[in-house]
């Protein structure tokens, strides 16, 4: 059996904005700013800008975070369950 990364979704995505206009610098950031400097697709961020998109592997979600100065889950809650020992469905194979 196989496990899949932990993924985390987005608290919000007027949250999000919010945070762009003021980073932990003090500074603004644009979507293909914080993309590229958090090191993941402009595409992907621009997703959750629009609501196409609310759930994102741990590791994005830690580096959108770390780019923005702000702790983890103040931006992202996880997405999994809590009880991870009982076996859930899984409709698709995909993401």
């Amino acid at each position: 059996m196989t496990h899949e990364a932990p993924k985390y979704r987005l608290v919000s995505t007027e949250l999000l904005k919010l945070l762009m206009k003021r980073t932990g610098t003090g500074s603004a950031v644009t979507g293909r700013q914080l993309a590229k400097e958090a090191g993941v697709a402009h595409g992907t961020v621009g997703m959750l800008l629009t609501d196409a998109r609310d759930t994102v592997f741990a590791t994005t979600a830690q580096a959108i975070a770390q780019r923005l100065g702000v702790d983890l889950l103040v931006l992202w809650v996880p997405a999994e369950r809590a009880d991870s020992s009982t076996p859930h469905l899984r409709l698709t194979d995909t993401a």
